[in-house]
């Protein structure tokens, strides 16, 4: 297939270009650097310097290109060590769910092109009852404050994909190459500060996602269409933040990390509350039925022990 990439210099962008390759596609990929675009070529893909909220240039780009497919992994995210900015880390990644959702839907429609859109599976669902659930379980109906714009996005993507025809892909929280959860990200760097504490209990429930994982999972929604279906994409062991911070410590050779009670919590903001006790994990069994998928490392205990040989 002929197949676009908006947003082919993220970290599933750059993991996606070589499988795709592999696979015998042809792959156009986007950036909004011309400095990335030797990168992408490097990768395999046919570089095209455009910004993701330029409606008109978007559907020229992909006019010009006539791909069967659109895969839209465009985020901008950045800031997230430091969860009192939360809101503002999703600032432009949500302008990118929402206005550039809609901007790639208009331009498939210009050339018949189905759409492969990235969502997540980790925090918004309702904290009530099971701790893992399916796709069918509802999104929080009363968000903290700090999550409400970004769950609005979320929402729409979710709405205006599969209407289309599309299909939208919930990812469990990344790690690996490229990730904030690799040597020198984000979050990465926050364990080895001990600025990533155990809030409360620790009882919210986490789903991971390898990237290699999260690339191939899209490899298979563009060769096994699902029309209209929102799946679930993560490993096979949510869990809760009591059990997979200390082991992320540990495998990356960082200190154990600190604990602090639930009001300090709250001092950072009722969303921090939200994501480390009372967060619901992901299943991922139907993305497994409808897709055939089935991720390559299944469980974060064997990712996390692998990320201090990973350069």
């Amino acid at each position: 297939m002929n197949i676009f990439i908006a947003g082919a210099t993220g970290a599933v962008g750059r993991a996606l270009i070589p499988q795709l390759i592999e696979h015998g596609h042809t792959v156009t990929g986007t950036t909004r650097s011309p400095d990335k675009a030797d990168a992408l070529r490097a990768l395999g893909a046919t570089p095209v310097v455009v910004d993701g909220l330029d409606r008109e240039a978007v559907i020229n780009a992909i006019k010009a290109v006539e791909p069967e497919a659109i895969v839209h992994q465009m985020t901008a995210l950045a800031g997230l060590s430091d969860p009192r900015k939360f809101e503002q880390s999703f600032a432009m990644t949500n302008r990118l769910r929402t206005e550039g959702t809609d901007n790639l839907l208009a331009a498939a429609a210009e050339v018949g092109a189905t759409l492969v859109a990235q969502s997540y599976a980790g925090w918004p669902y309702e904290p009530v009852g099971g701790a893992v659930k399916d796709e069918d379980a509802p999104l929080m109906s009363n968000p903290p404050k700090q999550m409400r714009a970004t769950l609005d996005a979320i929402r729409h993507v979710e709405r205006v994909v599969p209407a289309a025809g599309g299909t939208v892909l919930r990812y469990g929280g990344f790690y690996g190459p490229g990730t904030g959860i690799a040597r020198g990200g984000e979050q990465w760097d926050a364990v080895h500060a001990r600025k990533f504490p155990i809030v409360g209990d620790g009882g919210g429930m986490w789903s991971f996602c390898h990237i290699g994982d999260a690339a191939s999972a899209a490899v298979v929604a563009l060769e096994r269409p699902a029309p209209g279906a929102i799946l679930n994409v993560c490993d096979d062991e949510p869990a809760p933040v009591r059990d997979w911070l200390p082991a992320l410590a540990q495998d990356i050779g960082a200190k154990p990390p600190r604990h602090v009670p639930r009001w300090v919590g709250r001092l950072l903001g009722a969303h921090v509350v939200q994501m480390m006790c009372e967060a619901r994990g992901a299943s991922n069994a139907r993305a497994k039925d409808v897709l055939g998928w089935q991720p390559s490392v299944k469980s974060w205990r064997e990712g996390f022990a692998q990320l201090s040989t990973v350069s």
